[in-house]
């Protein structure tokens, strides 16, 4: 391609709309154009870029016996309800566009198509003959974003790979789980990238377990925690890591003490002259069930120590029977305005006791009248603690559990893990922490889908028995802009060899020097023809323009026609490393392939 022939424009200011690097960089280096909030054009450059990334997820999935289809975008709500998932896409996590059509069926655009393939394999598989098989697909999603940002890493339309198998049982199902997870270190490799497989949270996907494929970087939204060991690694959503040990409580007797001004943690320590291991800390939240029941959940938990509402809602979910229901829609610590809706009288915020009173609570049809208390591990071997006294300006110290306080029945582990805190596998090792990008993403997705939507096959007995499925994401377009985040330096974007949109690129500095234009000619034909992807900068503009536009643009290779032409060579420079030599003109193609070869073994 000839750039005075391509739709290139560059710019050499940071948009105001872009935050991190990447999404700055590619805009400035016209591969995407904002067309709407969290909505991107691919430009022919980016497409490029998201073809040969297709293409290596494409090449790995059938090496593992997967089969490509193509999906509807379109799906009926309907298998959406069936699957109990309608009411959590959208109106819990909110994220799926819904609409209802001419003749009133409600339809939503797919962010994901767990119902639809299920409904496929229903409709289709009879027989356990027929089994295990794996489809998949890559094409645009759609997530309605309530904060899109970052460009592609969070946008509201994007490129994905999803894919869903079906097994007759689990060891068929890991099996599946373990090949994905290979080929998926292998797409990332093959990329270029630099990553990290982690255990991760399931979330509303479901399943028994799940692994994330992170792409290290410091713009990464996720917080991973691994140890230098390499034997484990997770998102911090998903981590476990044994706590600081509990200092000894400096209180030996139970009392009343006032304490003004201290409605922190660090705030009461100060002032008690005590240490926040021997604090238990009782933290209110509000979760609103599928069924418009509100539930206020306190947690009472080691002073030191963070919730992690993910694993909260994990644990909530799990008691949504008890309510009634399926399913918890939204998980929140009530501000003023959501207390006003339930709160009997004011609450103590700030001062409140694992005890404190039901009566706070005015009930109602659509809220329990009874706090649901819940105890995280960290608290519950604790003696002569201090903690709130459900009076503002007052805690009590030299608390007991079962003495001045009754322990909560429901134990769980709800603590957020952090950096320097022990591994679980081997407490001489501690937790290190990286950032990172989430593009991909495996479950063992087990029989939820498949009993919720009566999806079943004929066993070898003749039984009907419900599928055991897995399902495989990776975002094809966040890890195109990822790239883009991993590997950039003040000049522009450096593009791994395997995924950028051209090898080399070939820049005439002086269009207006006959010798110049004849060998940049020659080369651009000889690269082409031998399979090195080749653009040639042509354009009316001085060379330092095109330097810099070859720089920003990220292609590996620039090949220079310039004044070593005297002596038969051009300058190549590597992108890299900016690192330049001279080469005859009859070896470039040769030195080219080589090291092109070199980069994407």
């Amino acid at each position: 391609m000839r750039l005075s022939q391509m739709l290139f424009v560059t710019l050499r200011e940071d948009p105001a709309e872009a935050e991190i690097p990447s999404h700055k960089l590619l805009l400035r280096a016209g591969y995407i154009r904002r067309i709407g909030s969290g909505i991107y054009a691919y430009l022919p450059l980016m497409w490029r870029v998201l073809k040969k990334v297709s293409q290596i997820v494409r090449e790995e999935m059938d090496a593992t016996g997967a089969q490509e289809c193509l999906l509807p975008q379109l799906q009926p709500a309907d298998l959406w309800r069936e699957s109990g998932r309608w009411d959590t896409y959208t109106q819990a996590e909110g994220i799926m566009f819904a609409m209802t059509d001419r003749q009133q069926r409600e339809l939503g655009l797919g962010p994901t198509h767990e119902e639809v393939i299920t409904t496929i394999a229903k409709d289709m598989i009879r027989s356990y003959r027929q089994l295990p098989l794996h489809l998949y697909q890559i094409q645009t999603k759609f997530r309605d974003e309530i904060r899109p940002r970052f460009g592609l890493m969070r946008g509201r339309e994007f490129i994905m790979k999803d894919g869903y198998s079906f097994h007759t049982n689990e060891e068929s199902l890991k099996k599946t789980y373990q090949d994905m997870a290979q080929a998926y270190s292998n797409m990332l490799r093959r990329s270029g990238l630099q990553f990290r497989a982690v255990d991760a949270d399931s979330g509303a996907i479901g399943g028994s377990g799940s692994q994330e494929f992170m792409v290290l970087a410091e713009a990464g939204e996720d917080e991973v925690l691994y140890t230098e060991d390499g034997q484990y690694a997770a998102n911090v959503e998903k981590a476990v890591s044994m706590p600081a040990d509990a200092e000894p409580s400096p209180f030996a007797t139970f009392e009343k003490r006032e304490t003004p001004g201290t409605e922190t943690i660090d705030k009461l320590c100060k002032f008690l002259k005590c240490s926040p291991t021997q604090v238990v800390k009782n933290v209110l939240y509000q979760a609103v069930y599928d069924n418009g029941m509100t539930v206020l959940v306190l947690v009472s938990i080691r002073g030191d120590q963070d919730v992690n509402q993910v694993k909260l809602l994990n644990e909530l979910t799990k008691l949504a029977g008890n309510y009634q229901a399926k399913t918890v829609l939204f998980l929140t610590v009530p501000d003023a305005e959501a207390q006003r809706k339930w709160a009997a009288k004011s609450l103590p915020l700030g001062y409140i006791a694992p005890d404190v009173a039901d009566d706070y609570i005015a009930g109602g049809k659509e809220v329990n009248s009874k706090f649901l208390r819940l105890v995280d591990r960290t608290a519950v071997d604790l003696t002569n603690f201090v903690t709130g006294s459900n009076e503002s300006g007052y805690h009590v110290v030299g608390a007991n559990w079962d003495k001045e306080f009754p322990l909560p029945a429901t134990v769980v582990g709800v603590r957020t893990a952090k950096k320097g805190d022990r591994a679980v596998h081997n407490p001489e090792q501690t937790l290190q922490s990286a950032r990172g990008i989430e593009v991909g993403h495996i479950f063992q997705l087990g029989t939820k889908y498949s009993q919720a939507m009566g999806a079943t096959y004929t066993s070898e007995q003749g039984e009907e028995m419900p599928f055991v499925m897995g399902c495989y994401g990776v975002g094809v377009s966040r890890l195109a802009q990822s790239a883009v985040e991993q590997s950039y330096d003040k000049d522009g974007i450096i593009w791994p060899v395997a995924i950028a949109p051209y090898h080399a690129i070939i820049s005439i500095p002086n269009i207006s020097d006959a010798q110049q234009v004849e060998v940049a000619e020659k080369l651009y034909a000889e690269l082409n023809q031998s399979g090195i992807e080749t653009l040639l900068d042509d354009r009316d503009e001085r060379a330092g323009v095109k330097f810099k536009d070859a720089d920003l643009i990220g292609i590996p290779y620039r090949i220079v026609p310039g004044r070593s032409l005297k002596v038969g060579k051009v300058e190549v420079v590597e992108r890299a490393t900016h690192k330049s030599q001279e080469i005859l003109v009859d070896e470039v193609n040769s030195t080219l392939k080589q090291w092109i070869e070199s980069a994407i073994k």
